[in-house]
């Protein structure tokens, strides 16, 4: 993690902050003693959790409420990113999925998910990394998924945004290293948050074992990125997911290939 500065001094922005995996980014932090700038959509849940967390550790909040997916939203944030004080970690991680295939979807939803979830990743790291690299110091981390390393999800484009997501990252991760800046895809698999619930995906069909805690992906992600890895994929079974989706045959993947969330309204109309 960052540490160039005392830690009464540090910023974090957050996107996608107040549920799930950004929660718990949220949490750790202002334990950790970060200030936090939260961004997310809703303004009641914001101010909420802003008020907890500087109540339980006495760190300071900022919150932006901003809807990532147009222009406007993405600008508020960029000018935050901008002002001071300055930002030392960005935590891309506000993203969505979709409750239908590709082939009964709408242009308006494919845009608005690869607007939020490529879109706004390049261009809140873009303003970002610019000043991050005039500093010398900083991180980004940018909330991917392992489903991004194979399409196994017949129909789905989430996939192939968190593909981008992680190419990107990797990519620009390496050109940042010379100005000791870091930037790494973070690639969890099924992650208990309200994510596949808001995007009406029946997740019942799931065992399990395939899920993991959002607090634990947070603490692995900052043990990784701490290493100055590129990428990280939390717990060891998707460790091996991972591997395997990037390694095995194409032909395999194909037959292997199902979506295990149970998408609601395949089947209708």
């Amino acid at each position: 993690m960052p540490s160039d500065q005392p830690s009464t001094e540090r910023w974090a922005l957050i996107t996608g902050a107040t549920a799930g995996i950004g929660a718990a980014f949220a949490g750790r932090l202002a334990a950790d003693g970060w200030h936090l700038v939260l961004v997310a959509r809703d303004t009641d849940r914001l101010a909420a959790q802003a008020a907890e967390l500087t109540g339980r550790h006495g760190i300071e909040t900022e919150t932006v409420a901003a809807d990532l997916s147009t222009d406007d939203g993405c600008a508020a944030v960029e000018r935050r990113l901008a002002d001071d004080p300055a930002v030392e970690l960005l935590v891309n991680n506000a993203g969505i999925s979709l409750n239908s295939p590709f082939l009964r979807s709408s242009p308006q939803d494919e845009a608005r998910l690869l607007r939020l979830n490529v879109h706004a990743v390049m261009r809140l790291t873009l303003v970002a990394l610019q000043s991050m690299t005039e500093r010398r110091s900083g991180a980004v981390i940018n909330v991917s998924s392992v489903a991004g390393f194979g399409a196994v999800m017949p129909g789905s484009t989430y996939s192939a945004s968190k593909a981008w997501v992680t190419n990107f990252s990797e990519s620009v991760g390496q050109s940042a290293r010379p100005f000791s800046v870091r930037v790494m895809a973070l690639c969890p698999g099924y992650t208990r948050t309200e994510f596949h619930q808001r995007a009406g995906i029946d997740i019942s069909g799931t065992p399990g074992w395939m899920w993991l805690d959002a607090s634990t992906v947070v603490d692995e992600a900052l043990r990784d990125l701490g290493k100055g890895r590129l990428v990280s994929v939390p717990s060891w079974k998707y460790k091996l997911a991972g591997a395997g989706l990037r390694h095995a045959p194409r032909r395999l993947l194909d037959v292997i290939a199902r979506d295990t969330r149970g998408r609601i309204g395949r089947d209708r109309g």
